[in-house]
């Protein structure tokens, strides 16, 4: 768990290097252009956020914990997998970054839609792994992260098609069916492995 920890760690401090440095006009506002509202906010109040980050974070895997035994309960009584507790938790997590993106590519702000969802999905892996594993370290628990073989298998051509989407420098509504496709075939697998 250190490890996977580590990794997810790095991967949200890469992503955020990317978006605040490398790559920073990318995520900037669309009405504004480059150079423009650069004013960077001062060492306090950075702190400050990153606090109050790490406090709702926080807040969010332990609301998560509360939540999941009446799921469990709720998905056992509909006779469902247990293993889709961890989808409906996910997606409540990603729901208000998710709608910011659907209503972000409605108004055909493309670039604003794929800085949201991207930007959700690194910090919901990023920081929530490493924030579960300490808590659950923490408190003595035991944690498995529950990917079988066959997804193992969908996470990895998820990246492949990632990288194929994103690396080019252009897409189009295929690779968005594709990522969809991949998506329900995940949730497919939980139901029938």
């Amino acid at each position: 768990m250190a490890f996977v920890s580590l990794v997810c760690l790095a991967l949200y401090v890469a992503f955020l290097f990317v978006q605040t440095n490398r790559h920073r006009e990318y995520f900037l506002p669309e009405e504004s252009a480059v150079g423009e509202g650069d004013d960077r906010p001062s060492e306090r109040l950075a702190s400050f956020s990153f606090v109050l980050l790490c406090l709702s974070l926080l807040s969010v895997v332990m609301l998560a914990k509360c939540l999941a035994p009446a799921l469990e309960d709720g998905v056992e009584a509909a006779g469902a997998p247990i293993a889709i507790v961890g989808v409906i938790v996910a997606a409540i997590v990603l729901l208000p970054e998710s709608d910011a993106a659907l209503r972000a590519a409605a108004h055909n702000r493309m670039q604003s839609a794929i800085n949201l969802a991207l930007g959700s999905g690194v910090a919901s892996i990023g920081l929530t792994v490493p924030t579960v594993a300490a808590v659950t370290w923490f408190f003595g628990q035991p944690l498995t992260l529950g990917i079988s073989a066959g997804h193992s298998v969908l996470l990895a051509l998820g990246f492949a098609v990632a990288m194929l989407t994103y690396g080019t420098g252009r897409t189009n509504i295929l690779s968005g069916i594709v990522h969809l496709v991949l998506a329900a075939t995940f949730v497919f697998t939980i139901f029938a492995p």
